[in-house]
């Protein structure tokens, strides 16, 4: 009998062939890493299956390569699920981010599946903004031998729905590459048909390449990253601690501390990354909405195969805080009420009044009669609001801190507010529970390198992710300069975190802080006005290699800041608009330019 000593010194390699194993792996792709692990666990076993031929090795036209660009992580979500599905079904899988797949490279593909969606205005996500601009180029080439599917990701209340996954269709299409299957289009209740989209595809992409079960025993490519068992459809039921107004007396505004309490789930997050929050709708809404409709809260209705009452369905399900455009051409039909039936006819004019009245509201506007179940099937799937973390897990260990605005509005005298910031903010009490779950942002991160400068653009609850990334900071004592811009409506009531910002300035971990209250003079200053006064320090922190983050209003501050950026550097560089345009995407690229915004 062998000892113990002498069965590991037989199973370990000596020196000189873990040298040479170094030497051979250190010219493998990844894919080839994945495929020689594999062979070698077969051989390991006395397979005689898997034999070292070229009949055995994955060949290009045999890999099916998913490419996502995501912006908040439900691209992200969806791919990695499409990948697990194929993978199990015994395709060659290449999962990748599309900011870490090499543009050029597209021409080495032959099946390629894509999930994209749209970021603002029509925009594409930060991870396929380079891809994006690549495939509608000059440069890009001829793919008359790819073969594509797109899953567009997007929101009916946006006039550019799904507009980047429509692009990438056209694009595509225009190389000369053809459709696997026709592009699908999905709301933001997007679950049910990203998941037939995916079966069909699966089903297709094999009868195309066959799968490794009938060629070989290759094994598929491994996604990365840890999973955490709390995801989007099994989220933690977390204890709220803390709900606490920031915002003064005589304040505009209702802003709100939040602290949640992680307990031992486990979850792990970063500075940068969202807290996706499912809520409940407000009891009294509910019973309003069934009174106008004229039903009862107990009348039977069906969602996904499973049977409940109207008021559960109302309450925890449907979506009854934001209208869609789809609800609004719904009722006018149903009613055919002229004013509102004119307002359907024209997209534009049905978004704005879909964006300024909720359903009980339309209802209310244009009364009809209608079945439990229909209007049930008329409205939107409740999904949770991801808002920013406002924490560093470094400071604050098993909790999750957030900033949150209380959206609520006056309309003909009744107040509304929305769904997920007046149940944290106000109905959901101390102690009680909230369902959560981390949605990771690998698009908004701190250097990697400590000593890197940052500049931090966040008015108002923008602030949320650039208090956790100077928690971050003074925790892990990264020496780095941090400036910050902050901005709001007034000082006296609207300075958020202003003890906390203040202790920065004092303790050195902020350098600069640039504060811009709108209302407190005659003339309005914002944080894009405070960028154009310090314009030679800005360029100079950019041209020594600062990061720069955005985060707050997407359809006017982040626009405007980004006005001021491009201005800053044309000036302070002697560079043309163009030449400064092109810095800032320079900045992107290297992720030096990061943006959340909403």
């Amino acid at each position: 009998m062998l000892s113990e000593q002498q069965n590991l010194n037989q199973t370990m390699l000596n020196a000189e062939q873990l040298g040479s194993l170094k030497e051979v792996i250190g010219t493998y792709s990844p894919l080839q890493l994945a495929w020689a692990s594999g062979y070698l666990a077969a051989k390991s076993e006395g397979s005689s299956v898997v034999a070292l031929t070229t009949e055995n090795t994955p060949k290009a036209s045999s890999t099916l390569t998913i490419l996502y660009g995501s912006q908040t992580g439900n691209a992200k979500g969806v791919a990695k699920s499409l990948a697990d599905q194929a993978t199990s079904q015994g395709l060659t899988v290449d999962l990748k981010s599309m900011g870490e797949f090499k543009p050029k490279s597209i021409k080495n593909v032959s099946h390629l599946l894509i999930v994209a969606s749209t970021n603002g205005e029509g925009e594409a996500p930060d991870d396929a903004i380079t891809l994006h601009e690549f495939l509608s180029s000059k440069k890009a080439p001829k793919l008359e031998s790819l073969q594509y599917s797109v899953l567009a990701l997007g929101d009916t209340s946006y006039e550019f729905f799904c507009q980047t996954g429509k692009d990438f269709d056209e694009y595509l299409s225009k190389l000369g590459a053809k459709q696997i299957a026709p592009r699908v289009d999905c709301d933001v209740d997007y679950e049910d048909a990203a998941a037939a989209w995916s079966e069909e595809i699966i089903s297709k992409t094999i009868d195309l390449v066959g799968n490794n079960e009938e060629k070989s025993n290759v094994v598929a490519m491994p996604t990365t990253g840890a999973v955490s068992q709390y995801t989007k459809q099994n989220p933690y039921s977390a204890e709220l601690s803390l709900s606490q107004k920031i915002t003064g007396r005589d304040s505009g505004k209702d802003v709100r501390h939040i602290e949640i309490d992680l307990g031992d789930s486990g979850i792990t997050y970063q500075a940068g990354d969202a807290l996706g929050v499912w809520f409940e709708n407000d009891a009294e809404l509910v019973v309003e909405l069934i009174s106008e409709l004229n039903l009862l809260a107990n009348d039977e209705i069906t969602l996904a195969n499973e049977k409940l009452s109207l008021k559960n369905a109302l309450t925890s399900k449907l979506e009854i805080t934001q209208t869609s455009v789809n609800f609004i051409s719904f009722w006018a039909e149903l009613s055919q009420d002229k004013a509102l039936l004119k307002i359907a006819a024209d997209k534009n004019e049905a978004r704005e009044f879909a964006a300024n009245h909720q359903v009980v509201d339309v209802i209310k506007s244009a009364p009809a009669k209608v079945e439990a179940q229909d209007f049930a099937d008329s409205l939107r799937k409740i999904t949770p609001r991801l808002y920013s973390i406002a924490s560093s897990q470094l400071e604050v260990e098993e909790e999750v801190h957030l900033t949150v605005g209380l959206v609520e509005y006056d309309l003909d005298g009744q107040v509304r507010a929305g769904g997920a910031s007046s149940f944290l903010g106000k109905r959901l009490e101390e102690g009680g529970n909230v369902k959560v779950f981390i949605e990771h942002n690998d698009n908004f991160r701190l250097p990697s390198d400590g000593n890197t400068p940052a500049i931090m653009i966040g008015p108002g609850t923008g602030i949320a992710p650039f208090r956790a990334f100077l928690q971050e900071r003074e925790a892990s004592e990264a020496e780095g300069d941090n400036w910050l811009f902050f901005g709001d409506q007034t000082f006296t009531q609207d300075f958020l975190y202003q003890l906390e910002l203040q202790g920065y300035m004092k303790s050195g971990l902020l350098t600069n802080l640039d504060l811009a209250f709108s209302r407190d003079q005659a003339q309005k200053i914002y944080v894009q006005d405070r960028l154009r006064e310090k314009s030679a320090d800005v360029y100079a922190w950019l041209e020594r290699g600062a990061h720069l983050y955005i985060c707050g209003d997407m359809s006017r501050m982040a626009k405007d800041v980004e006005t001021a950026l491009i201005d800053i550097i044309a000036e302070q560089g002697k560079k043309t608009n163009e030449q400064a345009q092109q810095y800032l995407k320079d900045l992107r690229n290297a992720k030096r330019y990061q943006k959340d915004v909403y």
